[in-house]
C-alpha cells in the first residue's frame, strides 16, 4: 500500500489532463463516449483522494520526487501531500463529480458540448494538479494551466461578445498574475537556492529575525506570490474580471466560484510559513482583504441579476478569506474556503430552479418597524450575540486572545450573530425569535468547533508562528472593523426601508461597482483594439 501512495495522489489529475488529447470534433461527434469517460475519471479523481488521505493518516505527509532527470538541475517531477491538500483534493473531487454530472443534462443538445467536456476535465486535472505538486515549479505550471482551461470554458460560446471581451479581460489578469508569480519564483531559487516546499519551509523562519539583505528580499517574495494570489482570487483591484464572466455555462460559473477562485487563498495558506515572515505581506493582505470584503459586500446588495449578485458575493467572501490570512488565522481562512465552495456551487447549480420557483410569487415584508423598535431590537441583539459567543468560547475552552486574529474575528461573528437575531426579532413572530436565537448559537458553536477541527487538522501543515500586533497593526484592525460595523448599518437601513438622498446615490454608485473597473475595461480595450460591447 506505501508504494500505491505517491500513484494515488498523481494519477488522477494527469488523467484529467489527458482528457485534453482528445481533438475537438472527435469529441463532439462522440459526446456520449466523451462525456461516460469525464464522469468516471472525476470518480476516479475523488475516489483516489479519498483513498490518499486515508493513506495520510496512516503513513503521514508525502513529500516525493517521482522523475527527476539526470542534469535537470533543481527541477523534478513529485507530490507533496499534506493535510492542506488531503482536505483540498476531497474539496474539488467532490465538486467535480457533482459538476461533471450537472453539465450532461445542463449542456445535452449543444452541438460542442465535447468541446466543453474536454476542458472541464483539463481544467479539474490542472487545479487538481495545483494542490499536490511537490514544488513551487509544478505549481506554477499547474497555475497556468488552469488560466489556459478556464479561458477556453469561458468562450464556449463564441458568438456571445460580452462573454469574448470578459475572457479577453480575465486573460491579461491572468497573465499579470503569471508574471508575479514567475518574478517571486526566480527569486525564491536566489534566495533560497531550491523549489522545494519542504526546503524553503524549513529556512523561511530563520529570516524573520534576519537583518540582512535577504531578509529584506524574503520580504519582496512573500508579497509578490501575494500580489499573485490576488489576480486569481478577485482581489481588488484586479476583481472586475469575476462579476463579468456572467455569460458562461452555469457549470463553468460553479467550477469557477467554487474551486478555481480558490487558488489564489491556498497559494497564501500552502506559503504560510514563507508569507508569514513578512509583515509587509501580512499588513497588505488584511488591508486589501477587508477592502475587496467590505467592498464586494455592498455591491452584492445593489444587484438585481442573481448571477451578478453571486459574484460580487465570491468577491466578499474571498476578501474576507485573505483578510484572515492577513491576521494569521490561516486555519480559518481554510474552513472558510470549504464552507464558501460548497454554498457557492449550490448556489449556482440551483440557480435556476430559484427563479423558477420564484416566478409568480408574491413578496410581502412584514418588517417595516419604528426607529425606536429597531434599536431596541439592534439592542437586544448584540447584547445575545455577545453572551451566545462568549458561552461558547467557555463551554469550548477557546483562550480567544491566544488564537491569530481571535479577537477581530469575534468581533465580526459577533455582528453577524447580531443581524442574525435583529431581523428575526423585527419579523414580530415569537417563533422566528427562538429560530433567530437558535441559529445564532448554531452558527456559533458549530463555527468553533468547525474552526477547532480545521486548526488541529493542518497544525503541521499551516505557520504555527505567533504574529505580533504592533500599534500600527491594532490601529488598522480597529478601522477594519468600523468598516464593517458600517456595512451592517447601511444593510439594517436597506432592511427597515430609510430612505434618504444620500442612500440614493450611493445606491446607483454601488450598482455601477463604484465604476472601478473603468481601467481594466480601458486596458482591456487598448490592447484588443476595440471597445467593450454591452453586457
Amino acid at each position: 500500500m506505501v508504494a500505491l501512495y505517491p500513484w494515488l495522489v498523481a494519477i488522477p489529475p494527469l488523467l484529467l489532463l489527458g482528457a485534453i488529447l482528445a481533438p475537438s470534433q472527435f469529441a463532439n461527434r462522440r459526446v456520449r463516449a466523451v462525456r461516460k469517460t469525464v464522469q468516471a475519471l472525476a470518480i476516479v479523481a475523488f475516489v483516489s483522494s479519498v483513498a490518499a488521505t486515508f493513506q495520510l493518516a496512516l503513513f503521514g505527509t508525502l513529500d516525493i520526487a517521482l522523475i527527476k532527470a539526470n542534469g535537470a538541475g533543481p527541477f523534478s517531477l513529485g507530490v507533496y501531500f499534506d493535510s492542506l491538500a488531503a482536505v483540498m483534493s476531497l474539496l474539488i473531487g467532490f465538486i467535480g463529480v457533482v459538476i461533471t454530472r450537472y453539465s450532461s443534462r445542463y449542456l445535452d443538445g449543444d452541438p460542442r458540448q465535447g468541446r466543453f467536456f474536454r476542458w472541464i476535465a483539463f481544467t479539474l486535472g490542472a487545479v487538481l494538479l495545483l494542490v499536490v505538486s511537490g514544488n513551487l515549479v509544478m505549481f506554477t505550471l499547474s497555475w497556468m494551466l488552469t488560466s489556459l482551461g478556464l479561458h477556453q470554458l469561458l468562450i464556449h460560446y463564441p458568438e456571445r461578445p460580452w462573454a469574448v471581451w470578459a475572457a479577453r479581460k480575465k486573460f491579461l489578469i491572468s497573465r499579470l498574475g503569471d508574471i508575479l508569480l514567475l518574478i517571486a519564483l526566480s527569486l525564491t531559487f536566489y534566495c533560497f537556492g531550491t523549489f522545494e516546499y519542504g526546503e524553503i519551509f524549513e529556512k523561511a523562519p530563520a529570516f524573520r529575525e534576519d537583518s540582512s539583505t535577504n531578509a529584506y528580499l524574503v520580504s519582496l517574495i512573500a508579497t509578490l506570490y501575494v500580489l499573485g494570489a490576488m489576480t486569481k482570487s478577485a482581489q481588488f483591484p484586479f476583481h472586475s474580471w469575476l462579476p463579468d464572466t456572467m455569460e458562461t455555462p452555469t457549470p463553468v460559473s460553479a467550477l469557477m466560484h467554487a474551486g478555481i477562485i480558490n487558488a489564489g487563498g491556498f497559494l497564501v495558506i500552502r506559503l504560510s510559513p514563507l508569507v508569514s515572515v513578512s509583515d509587509l505581506a501580512l499588513d497588505f493582505l488584511t488591508i486589501v482583504g477587508a477592502f475587496t470584503a467590505l467592498l464586494g459586500a455592498v455591491v452584492m446588495i445593489t444587484q438585481s441579476s442573481i448571477k451578478r449578485a453571486l459574484a460580487y458575493s465570491t468577491v466578499a467572501q474571498m476578501g474576507f478569506m485573505m483578510f484572515q490570512c492577513g491576521l494569521g488565522a490561516f486555519s480559518a481562512a481554510l474552513l472558510h474556503i470549504v464552507a464558501h465552495s460548497l454554498y457557492k456551487a449550490h448556489a449556482f447549480l440551483s440557480s435556476g430552479s430559484v427563479l423558477e420557483g420564484a416566478t409568480g410569487a408574491k413578496v410581502e415584508s412584514s418588517i417595516n418597524p419604528t426607529s425606536s423598535r429597531a434599536l431596541s431590537g439592534l439592542a437586544v441583539g448584540a447584547l445575545a450575540s455577545m453572551a451566545i459567543f462568549m458561552g461558547s468560547l467557555w463551554l469550548l475552552g477557546i483562550d480567544l486572545v491566544a488564537k491569530p486574529g481571535g479577537p477581530v474575528l469575534g468581533v465580526i461573528l459577533v455582528v453577524a450573530m447580531t443581524h442574525l437575531i435583529w431581523r428575526a426579532n423585527l419579523t414580530g413572530s415569537r417563533a422566528l425569535r427562538m429560530w433567530g436565537i437558535g441559529g445564532a448559537v448554531l452558527v456559533s458553536v458549530g463555527y468553533l468547533v468547525a474552526y477547532l477541527t480545521v486548526d488541529r487538522i493542518l497544525s503541521a501543515s499551516v505557520s504555527n508562528q505567533t504574529i505580533q500586533f504592533s500599534t500600527l497593526d491594532w490601529v488598522m484592525a480597529i478601522f477594519i472593523l468600523f468598516g464593517f460595523l458600517a456595512v451592517f448599518a447601511l444593510q439594517a437601513m436597506v432592511t427597515t426601508g430609510v430612505d434618504r438622498p444620500f442612500l440614493r446615490a450611493f445606491y446607483v454608485h454601488a450598482l455601477n461597482g463604484f465604476y472601478l473597473d473603468i481601467p481594466a475595461r480601458r486596458i482591456t480595450a487598448r490592447f484588443w483594439g476595440h471597445e467593450s460591447p454591452t453586457p
